[in-house]
């Protein structure tokens, strides 16, 4: 993985957002949304950390080589269609690396969010659920819950109690909302993520968004900036 991309915090940095794009994207895609958030008074200790994936042949497209998280055999999302686990977990172990390394430069686990777009929604749901830090919170735009049954029998202690913000557009036609939805049910009903109705509080908030196809729109992000100011304030 190449070196991921840097928004230093605009004020005294007190918190980190490790944000990680989708197929075929980089670091540098999220760039003006990192700007725009940055620019909020009550986001102004933020750094960001956008990553970019690894080049890889991604199967569903012909074999092209493109930057991505894990291989993606197909765009069925069945419930019994094959994953891409060997990929997945290599990507997981270099978020994991990721955190690490921000901790060790002082700080704490609770104040990092970590989040993503498509398969980075996917990859941000699998290495928080499963990252022996329990982080301030995950951020899911357009994603999904991937390997879940790997993800239940790797699931940590606290995964129940970290706040989780799903977003997805209701006219997406690449990750259907339906996929979304199946993975919000799961969270709750097979790993005791309680849904809940607030934004940023413990446990699940999924959010819908009407005629919002495969990308994000002002509403979900402001949406997330209000996630950002409740589980990682300014004010610590």
């Amino acid at each position: 993985m190449s070196t991921p991309l840097i928004v230093q915090a605009v004020k005294r940095h007190t918190a980190t957002v490790i944000f990680l794009h989708g197929l075929g994207d980089s670091g540098r895609g999220w760039l003006p949304v990192a700007q725009m958030l940055g620019k909020d008074p009550e986001l102004q200790h933020i750094k960001w950390i956008l990553p970019n994936a690894p080049t890889r042949a991604i199967t569903s497209n012909y074999g092209l080589e493109m930057p991505g998280w894990f291989d993606i055999y197909t765009f069925s999302f069945k419930e019994s269609g094959e994953e891409d686990r060997d990929g997945m977990l290599e990507s997981a172990g270099i978020l994991e690396t990721l955190i690490k390394d921000e901790i060790a430069t002082g700080v704490d686990a609770s104040r990092i969010v970590l989040g993503g777009f498509s398969q980075g929604g996917a990859m941000s749901l699998l290495t928080g659920l499963t990252s022996s830090f329990r982080l301030g919170g995950l951020v899911v735009l357009s994603g999904w819950l991937p390997i879940r049954n790997e993800i239940k029998k790797r699931l940590a202690s606290h995964a129940p109690s970290l706040p989780i913000f799903m977003g997805h557009g209701a006219s997406d036609p690449l990750v259907p909302c339906r996929i979304a939805k199946i993975s919000a049910e799961y969270l709750s009903g097979e790993l005791g993520i309680a849904s809940q109705e607030k934004i940023g509080e413990p446990g699940l908030t999924f959010k819908e968004y009407p005629g919002l196809v495969h990308s994000a729109s002002p509403e979900e992000l402001e949406d997330v900036a209000v996630f950002l100011r409740r589980v990682i304030p300014a004010s610590q």
